[in-house]
């Protein structure tokens, strides 16, 4: 398999695993402070991913150079999951993952502002028809709410945790020097819990912590080990084999998995007509992750 698989094969578990957060998101998000949440689900996670680079490569004194990447990151993410705990408190999970889904045309913005990227014509026309879909789906396929450009406030809280989701990704390989996936991982997790303690000290005080519903464990432990520490990984394993645009097309197919995931927990199916804006994410999708050029003898390696 090549690096470039890989690193889809990496975002197509990631898709599935985030997916989850905003069904689970929306369960907890009125029940514990989004700042606590936060907090635990980085501490929870930075020991599962620096235990797992103990017995992998190891931590390398050379990681701990330029200690400021890892804060850069680390508040780059935590800001995106603290913002998505305020959106979810009003906002619809499937919603929510639409707007997740702008992130990639944000993200190609980014790429070319940090790296350079080049967004080529049918990267553009994928991210318009994604773009759309997850416009169609933000307002419900409800024309007069569009007109009116009549947006949820959740929706808004979260699109701003999307757009430093989206400048994370360019960002994880322009500060990159050579660390594996893990290492940085457990440096990005170790320093995002960091400043989400010192920020939300007040609120991690005042939870209850041991009197929390089991539906917040849950959601914490899950949130902490798949869409915490293993999303982290995934994301940073194929930022460094893909370009930014095409790791964040993955976002476009998140709003099926959420549907999935409202199903399997007993939440009635959206409408017909919001399925059609599902159906445009994931046609973007495909046209964004098809290959620009044609693979040639010798050099079938390049395919993305």
């Amino acid at each position: 398999m090549t690096p470039q698989a890989r690193g889809h094969l990496a975002m197509i578990t990631f898709s599935i695993l985030v997916a989850g957060s905003f069904s689970l998101g929306s369960i907890v998000a009125n029940q514990i402070a989004p700042l606590a949440i936060t907090a635990g689900r980085f501490l929870i996670a930075a020991l599962i991913i620096g235990m797992a680079a103990l017995v992998t490569t190891g931590l390398p004194r050379s990681a701990a150079k330029a200690p400021w990447r890892y804060a850069v990151l680390g508040g780059l993410f935590a800001t995106y999951f603290v913002l998505m705990f305020y959106g979810l408190k009003t906002a619809d999970p499937v919603s929510t993952s639409a707007v997740f889904t702008l992130t990639p045309v944000m993200s190609a913005i980014a790429g070319w502002v940090l790296l350079r990227q080049v967004t080529t014509p049918r990267m553009a026309l994928a991210l318009t028809v994604g773009a759309t879909g997850a416009m169609w789906v933000i307002f419900r396929a409800d024309w007069q709410a569009f007109r009116a450009f009549q947006i949820g406030i959740g929706e808004i809280i979260f699109f701003w945790g999307c757009m430093a989701h989206a400048i994370y990704t360019p960002m994880v390989r322009k500060l990159n020097r050579g660390e594996p996936a893990v290492v940085f991982t457990f440096g990005t997790l170790v320093a995002g819990c960091v400043i989400l303690t010192v920020v939300g000290w007040s609120d991690i005080r005042a939870t209850d912590w041991a009197n929390l519903p089991l539906i917040v464990w849950v959601s914490l432990l899950y949130l902490s080990f798949f869409a915490t520490a293993a999303s982290f990984v995934l994301v940073q394993f194929a930022a460094l084999r893909l370009p930014s645009a095409k790791v964040m097309a993955y976002t476009y197919i998140i709003p099926t998995w959420v549907i999935l995931w409202e199903i399997a927990l007993g939440r009635p199916a959206p409408t017909s007509l919001v399925l059609v804006g599902v159906l445009l994410t994931v046609i973007a999708l495909v046209l964004l992750l098809k290959s620009e050029d044609r693979p040639v003898a010798g050099a079938a390696h390049q395919s993305e």
